[in-house]
């Protein structure tokens, strides 16, 4: 369809009037306006838009071909006169009365369609806010000022059971006069959080009511609520979820993996080469192991690498050591407590065999354990099940035991201090780890796999060790073990200015092991008697003060709870 080419002759007000409404009209092209104020609103309004303007409207005819339409907008005789001479018999003149009249027609028109659009537009949105209020599961309640209920979404009825044509048209002053919708009328406030129960029925709800506000006056008001069950429900999910949020926290900060395999273990000695075969074929099964040896042999290290090298080696590993634990929380530690099991149990918390559940659990120093809490441990190793201090129910778990001790436990039991019983569900497989003084053949590849460790944690360039600082370490029997080895190393380490340690490098070493360490040249002693003699001088060069037996313990690379139990083993104290 061809636009009808028009050109508007007057840009005052009229002229400009015109000009606005026929620029929204599809089917109408403005080709020109001419007035011969340049400043008139509709040259501007022209200029603006691109269209043609001048102050001469013959010059417009001349430039403009196929005009179809004059419109006169200055309504004076003989602008008309001028327009008849100077027109083309094709275009058709409209004088300012007929322009008006046209105006009315189209606006009227425009109008008409503004309204149509607004009215779908409103449709649309009813359709969306329908579908909204449809498809809640709260419960929506709308009222007017006076009362008069005017709307119930499907969720209402559901919940209280009222069917919607027997609510809308009713005042809510008469069938809930105490519900939050009408204290929320009454006092034009929001009400947050009501428990009451809806008017007519036995039903009780949680509520949300607000004004409803148009151009700063109240229409009325809605309401939103869930049946109380509900909403306990949802409190009840949110409650146990957090719970397992919490737990799955402490799991978190708890559960570790295991560190070492048994390429880690260094030594070519025979003895220890036969216990590492051993330790291999038992970590295949589920079978619980003791790890018996000195202080210092290396029991921890078996315990990660047989874990790592068992089926289990993707699940949890758990260490627990029993002589670093105050007896009155031993139990808890283990199995974990109940909310409010005991003052101060403000949470349930996971005990060290639910955490390890699945996976390993390593006791060491199982030896300083009481003899109350070995008859608990009896049955979860029997059963592989306990109660939580505080709890109603048994937790079942599955988890491979790891156990060990620098104790005679057959000794122990003669003393009444160990069960026999556990002793021997403990001992399933027994591996006795050789002290350092009985493969002094590995002395070489230890001292020189410590070297580089140290080299890498203390930024030193150490090549190796001379002969003679060898042959201290290899006449020493060493009492710590792998543990005393590695502190003599770093001490060495951390005083030598030199590349290579030599015997100078030992001297505080040897002054503080004297006793036992006169070069080539030494008289065999209990180990017992040299444990004590240690303790002893560690604590004589320290202090008896608690802060003096932590630097003993630090010395003697023991844990503070393991130099007590020794101090008080060998009267000390």
């Amino acid at each position: 369809m061809n636009k009808v080419k028009v050109v508007i002759i007057g840009a005052g007000q009229g002229g400009s009037s015109i000009y606005n409404l026929l620029k929204g009209v599809n089917y109408v092209n403005i080709v020109g306006v001419a007035d011969i104020n340049e400043d008139a609103p509709g040259m501007l309004l022209a200029k603006q838009d691109g269209v043609y303007v001048t102050n001469d409207f013959v010059k417009l005819f001349e430039q403009q071909k196929g005009i179809d339409v004059i419109i006169e907008a200055t309504g004076r005789a003989d602008v008309q006169r001028r327009i008849h001479q100077s027109k083309t018999d094709k275009a058709a003149v409209m004088d300012a009365q007929a322009a008006d009249l046209m105006m009315m027609v189209l606006k009227d028109k425009h109008e008409l369609m503004l309204e149509k659009e607004e009215l779908l537009e409103i449709k649309r949105i009813k359709g969306e806010l329908d579908a909204i209020l449809n498809s809640v599961q709260e419960a929506i309640e709308v009222t007017d000022n006076n009362g008069i209920i005017k709307y119930v979404n499907p969720a209402f009825s559901i919940i209280t059971g009222i069917p919607e044509d027997q609510r809308i048209g009713r005042n809510i002053f008469t069938e809930s006069p105490d519900g939050a919708l009408a204290e929320c009328l009454r006092n034009k406030k929001r009400i947050f959080g009501q428990r009451t129960k809806v008017g007519g029925t036995n039903v009780e709800v949680l509520s949300n009511a607000s004004p409803i506000i148009v151009e700063n006056k109240p229409e009325g008001a809605v309401v939103v609520f869930n049946h109380l069950t509900d909403v306990m429900k949802i409190m009840d999910e949110l409650k146990k979820s957090t719970t397992i949020i919490e737990n799955l926290y402490d799991r978190l900060g708890q559960i570790t993996g295991s560190k070492y395999s048994f390429d880690t273990i260094i030594g070519n000695n025979e003895e220890l080469r036969k216990v590492i075969g051993v330790s291999k074929k038992a970590a295949a099964s589920n079978s619980t192991v003791l790890l018996l040896g000195e202080s210092g042999t290396g029991k921890e290290l078996f315990a990660h690498a047989i874990h790592q090298a068992s089926p289990r080696k993707d699940k949890p590993f758990i260490k627990v050591n029993c002589a670093a634990i105050p007896e009155s929380l031993l139990e808890s530690e283990f199995f974990g407590y109940e909310k409010g099991a005991f003052t101060g149990a403000v949470k349930s918390k996971l005990g060290k065999f639910e955490l390890a559940n699945g996976g390993s659990i390593f006791l060491d120093e199982i030896g300083d354990m009481n003899l109350y809490l070995q008859a608990k441990l009896l049955r979860v190793l029997q059963e592989m099940e306990f109660e939580k201090i505080g709890g109603t129910h048994t937790v079942k778990v599955d988890v491979r035991v790891i156990a060990a001790t620098n104790r005679d436990l057959k000794e122990l039991i003669k003393k009444g201090e160990f069960r026999e019983d556990l002793y021997y569900r403990l001992n399933v497989v027994e591996l006795t780890i050789p002290p350092l003084r009985k493969r002094k053949d590995d002395l070489p590849f230890l001292i020189n796999h410590l070297i580089v460790k140290f080299n890498r944690q203390l930024g030193k360039k150490v090549k190796g060790i001379a002969k003679n600082a060898e042959n201290i370490l290899t006449a020493y029997d060493w009492p710590g073990n792998i543990r005393e080895l590695e502190n003599v190393i770093e001490r060495a380490m951390v005083t030598a200015d030199e590349d290579i340690i030599s015997h100078k490098h030992l001297l505080q070493s040897i002054e503080q092991l004297s006793d036992f360490s006169q070069a080539q040249v030494s008289e065999i002693v209990p180990f017992d008697e040299m444990e004590r003699v240690l303790l002893k001088k560690a604590l004589e060069r320290y202090g008896n003060s608690v802060e003096g037996k932590k630097l003993a313990a630090k010395a003697l690379n023991i844990s503070l709870a393991t130099l007590y139990n020794k101090v008080k083993r060998y009267n000390l104290a």
